[in-house]
This record gives structure tokens, sequence and C-alpha cells, in this order.
């Protein structure tokens, strides 16, 4: 019995010790890894998907907290300027991913910044897409090591400031040897652009756990959006396993298993390295995920009735999974309404940081409370407000085209009004059964549209020169010192 009693006492320290670490989360200063993809949306075998196979993300999940209610915008540019700036992205600027309404407002201070004050070295790698000319770039936004393409896709031009390097806007395979800009200098990388950012990402991290340099790192990829390119052994290796799907829906599973295999490679060299204890690592997307309203065979997006671009939950509902060993708990749910902006506020509570009261109004709110403890909800009716955007160029911002509200229970779409508790499919409008709901929601967007308005700056912005600054600055910089061939750091055990 005394035996018995020993070990009942050891099990109850054993837990305190772990409760109470994971208490201690404010001014920890951990290592940050947030890891986004573009249009991934819920296609992971995790979710369910029929096909697609992501053996390392499950395993990630599995052990991880995960939000089960987290939402980011309709869009890529929109979500990014979200994340950075703890607020709407309109609020920003940013209601596009073109026609320079893409470009993240010079007035926003963002949370890299920040993070920079408290001595964080901080680096992106892969995609930026908040503006392309000089003072917009990364490196002029909070970003110590900086390898990103141009444009909101590797090989994209477009009327304007947003256009990728010339070799990648011609290139017949874009995603392979691609030109890039490393911090200041434009370089020429070598294999598939993919594997590429977090071979970067790992050999700055790697010397930054070296130097004992707190981080942290943005793994930003432009996969798996279009056009779709996946490396020949993946795409080989799924014809096998299905012979039967078109070319296009294997490129695009190709992308996402070729994700999985880095993000593996990712996790096992941070336990090689002995750092898991001091690092989060978050894996989410930036919206939905791209479908074509059922016309093919596989789209697939959680069985959501909507994709990439709509107000509804197939648009912003997404994966996001937190896991930071011995602080965190382990295989957790959180059922609480969270967002993009609330990354903001989230990572400057654990960095020591002090939100300046002079700079931007933050929308979110620090993600800390569940955290601690998964199971609570906020106390307050949460909404979040969304607006495709993407209006002709030209033309006033469109405040009832593609928008909706969303609460804990509720969510407001076009009109509609559906009940999201129990039909996250948004299968029935109820708004005739709930009217209170449905006009006070209605009721809070207009609020928040007449405030927004006056913030979306970039409206009547006109394209500027002739030609997009990063052709210009390749052209020269080819001139004057040629483009020079660039590797990652070595990431070596």
């Amino acid at each position: 019995m005394f035996i018995v009693k020993r070990i009942l006492l050891f099990i109850v320290v054993l837990l305190c010790v772990k409760n109470s670490k994971a208490q201690k989360l404010a001014g920890t200063k951990p290592n940050i890894i947030l890891v986004m993809t573009d249009d991934q949306g819920s296609n992971l075998s995790y979710m369910g998907h029929p096909y697609v196979k992501t053996p390392h993300i499950d395993a990630f999940a599995k052990k991880a907290i995960r939000f089960n209610e987290f939402h980011v915008s309709p869009t890529c540019a929109p979500t990014r300027a979200a994340i950075m700036s703890g607020r709407h992205e309109f609020r920003n600027g940013v209601t596009h991913t073109i026609h320079e309404r893409e470009l993240m407002a010079l007035s926003t201070t963002t949370f890299p910044e920040l993070l920079r004050t408290e001595g964080y070295e901080t680096g992106i790698f892969g995609k930026w897409h908040l503006g392309d000319i000089d003072e917009y770039l990364p490196g002029n936004r909070g970003f110590s090591e900086a390898l990103t393409h141009g444009a909101g896709g590797i090989g994209q031009l477009y009327p304007g400031s947003c256009a990728d390097f010339p070799p990648n806007t011609k290139s017949k395979n874009k995603y392979f040897d691609n030109v890039l800009l490393h911090n200041e200098t434009i370089v020429q990388t070598k294999g598939y652009c993919t594997d590429l950012f977090f071979d970067a990402a790992l050999g700055w991290m790697k010397k930054n756990i070296e130097e004992k340099k707190p981080f942290f790192t943005y793994i930003s990829t432009n996969t798996p959006h279009s056009p779709l390119i996946a490396p020949d052994a993946k795409v080989n290796a799924l014809k096998k396993r299905f012979p039967d799907l078109a070319k296009p829906i294997i490129n695009r599973f190709g992308m996402i298993e070729n994700i999985d295999d880095n993000f593996g490679e990712l996790i096992a060299k941070l336990t090689a390295w002995g750092v898991l204890e001091n690092t989060l690592i978050i894996f989410t997307t930036d919206n939905g995920a791209q479908v074509k309203d059922g016309k093919e065979k596989t789209p697939w997006n959680n069985n959501f009735r909507t994709g990439k671009g709509s107000p509804g939950e197939g648009g912003t509902h997404v994966p996001c999974f937190w896991y930071w060993k011995g602080s965190l708990q382990e295989n957790k749910e959180v059922k609480a309404l969270t967002a993009h902006i609330d990354l903001y506020k989230t990572f400057c509570d654990l960095a020591g940081v002090r939100i300046p009261n002079t700079i931007q109004k933050i929308d979110g709110r620090s993600l800390l409370p569940v955290l601690k403890n998964p199971d609570v909800l906020w106390e307050d009716d949460r909404m979040l407000f969304i607006n495709s955007g993407r209006w002709a160029k030209g033309t006033a911002p469109v405040k009832e085209g593609r928008w909706g509200i969303r609460s804990q229970k509720w969510r407001l779409v076009q009109g509609k009004l559906y009940d999201i508790e129990n039909d996250a499919k948004e299968t029935k409008n109820v708004a005739k059964e709930y009217p209170k709901v449905f006009e006070k929601m209605k009721k809070e967007y207009s609020i928040w549209w007449e405030e927004t308005m006056p913030l979306m700056i970039n409206e009547n912005r006109e394209y500027g020169g002739v030609e997009p600054p990063l052709v210009t600055r390749y052209k020269k910089q080819k001139a004057s010192q040629g483009i020079p061939n660039w590797s990652p750091l070595p990431i070596k055990d």
C-alpha cells in the first residue's frame, strides 16, 4: 500500500510540474516556426482526404493542439496581411491579390519588427505577396533574413508592380531552378522550390541555434498553388497508385505529398538538434482549397460546399496545428473561435514584447488562454468579418458582394444565416427562424464596414512605372554584377 501511495504521489508531482510549465508561457521567448502552405485547405489525409497521403503532418497533428475553429481570409495576400498586422486585411489596404491592392500599408507595424526588439532573428522563406516595391519587401518590414519570389506566385506577371523575376515568368517548368531575392541580392537557385525553401530555412535556423539566438521562421510555400507542377518522382509514384486521375490532379497531390516530406524532415532535424523543448511549431494554410464547384472528380475541401475565394466556411476554415514539447498539452482540441489575426498578439506575448499603443489598432487577441487551457471558450460572442474583395479595378469597394460574418455558433453569408455548430456544411438557411441573430450580425457588419472603409488606401492607386520593380531590379543587377548561384547553408547534424 505504501508503494502504491508513493507511485501515485510521484505521478501527481509529475503532472503538477508539467502543468506548471504549461502555464508559464508569456515572455518565455521560444523559437517560433510558422509553416503556411498556399491553397492547400484541408487537403491532408489526417482530415480525411480520399487520395493524398501526408503521414508526417498527420503524426504532427495527432500530438499537437488542434485549433478546430481556426479561420483565415478567403485568398492569399489578405491572409498574409492579417497575420503580419494583427488586424483585418482591408485595414491595411489589402483588398485583392493584384492591381496594387496587395500592397500592405507602410503605416503597418509588423510583428517581426516587434520581435526584433526582443533579440529575435526573423526569417521568411518562400511567398511574401505584400508588395514587390522596395520599401514593401520583407527586408524592410521586419525580416532579418529573406529568400522570396515575387508577385503572388512563382512566374506570375501582372500589370503594375506585381510581377516575378523574368526568368521565372518565361520558364515552362516554373517551380524548378528559380531566380529569387536573397536579402538584397537576386540569386539563381537549384532544385524544386518547396525543397529549397525548407532547406534554406533549416540552414538558417541551424546557424541561429549554434549562435544561441531566438528566431521566428516563416516557411511560406508557393505550393500547392497553380500552376500544378510536382517533382517527377512524386508524379510517377502517384500515377501508379491512381492511373485514372487527370494529370493536373496528380500534380497537385504530388505537390502536397512533397510538402509533407519536407515537413517530416523539418521535425526530424529539430529533434536531432535537441530544440523541440524551446520551439513552437505551427502548421496551417492560407485559405480554403482550390475547388471547381464539383465539375472535376477529385476537388475536395473537407466536404465544405465552397473553397478558396468564398466567404463561406470552405473559404476560411482551415487546419491549424500547434506543438511545443513539454510546454503545451498534447493531442488536444480547441473549440474556441480563433483566427489568423490572433497570431500577432500571441507571438508578441510569448516573446515578451510590449505592443506600443502608437501602432495600428489590433483586431486579434492573444491565444495564450486557450494554449494554457484548450477547453476554454471566449466569454464574449466573438465575430470575424469576411469580405472576399477582388472587385474590378477602378470601381468602388463592394460592401455586400462576397461577404460574411462568423461567430462561434453562426455564419452569415451573403444574406443567409447558418447554424454552424449543427450545420458546418451550410445546408439550411435559418435566417427566418432566428431573425434577431440575423439582424444583429448584419448590423455589426455595417458598423465594421463604415469603420474600415477609410483604411482601404490602395483603391485608387495607379499602376506606376512602365516596368515592374523586380523586373527592373533584375535587369540592373544582371548588367552590373550578374546573377550569382546560391545554395542554402549546410544542415548536417
